[in-house]
């Protein structure tokens, strides 16, 4: 494979909000540490994502000392939301899952309505370590996951999008390109591979952190939206589904569990073992 490595660490504290890209990122089991820890979601309690709101691509989360967060978005006035208290819960609905969160007060729900338009409430994962399993079909035991959508990182490689803006470049929607790494909202970007080799992976060393490869990530039109503008196009949806179709699924990036914990550098050795 050649000398790949770690070249940028993501980090999206709120679901669906932009992310931020430390130097380093402590590995726990369900996911990088502060990753999709909150979320929003509507009156039904179903998570809300980019694909209902687009314009969730630009509101902002810091990590605060705690676990807390610190929001913001153009034409609000920053608001900082403390780790609430597990003195009760309430049920969301995060695709076919349901897992229980813990409400934020309301002050951090005033702010998240009055940004989108729309009545949300702002929840926080008090226990990833229970609260909600891997799908089964691809998982081992005891593996669990933060509010990420199905696993507990997400890894994308620089040669990859190389290769798929150079089909883009080719297709009917070639205007819209080159796409950005940032359409696909990856928690690790290894640069120094070979385009796709991350198909044949099985099990990654990053550092000192190993990972299983459970499966390849199905893409949908949130990879479509402008994470700057939140306008929405044709690409990469239509170059993947004349090109990385699997099993009925648009293929980009493969989705990772951790074995062994650790801390990811920027910079670090990529070594495939598997």
């Amino acid at each position: 494979m050649g000398t790949a490595r770690l070249l940028s660490i993501h980090v999206h504290p709120v679901k669906a909000f932009r992310g931020l890209s430390p130097r380093e990122a402590v590995v726990e089991p369900w996911g990088l540490a502060g990753d999709r820890r909150w979320a929003l979601i509507d009156d039904g309690g179903k998570v809300v994502t980019q694909r209902q709101q687009p314009r969730l691509a630009q509101a902002a989360a810091e990590l605060l000392p705690g676990g807390g967060v610190r929001l913001s978005a153009p034409g609000h006035e920053p608001l900082a939301v403390s780790v609430p208290e597990p003195v009760s819960t309430l049920t969301l609905e995060i695709f076919r899952d349901k897992v229980e969160g813990v409400p934020a007060d309301a002050s951090a729900h005033r702010w998240c309505s009055a940004f989108l338009g729309a009545d949300v409430r702002l929840v926080h994962l008090d226990d990833p370590a229970v609260r909600r399993p891997v799908d089964p079909q691809f998982a081992l035991p005891g593996e669990t996951v933060s509010l990420a959508d199905g696993y507990p990182l997400l890894l994308t490689t620089t040669a990859s999008l190389d290769a798929l803006n150079a089909l883009v470049a080719r297709g009917p929607h070639a205007a819209e390109g080159p796409l950005p790494m940032d359409r696909f909202r990856a928690n690790v970007v290894v640069e120094g591979t070979e385009a796709w080799a991350e198909d044949g992976w099985s099990r990654v060393a990053i550092g000192d952190s190993v990972f299983r490869v459970a499966k390849p990530c199905g893409r949908c039109v949130v990879t479509t939206t402008d994470q700057r503008t939140t306008r929405r196009g044709k690409e990469p949806l239509f170059t993947l589904g004349r090109h990385r179709r699997l099993d009925g699924r648009l293929i980009f990036g493969q989705n990772l569990v951790p074995l062994t914990l650790g801390t990811l550098r920027v910079g670090d050795p990529v070594r495939v073992l598997g």
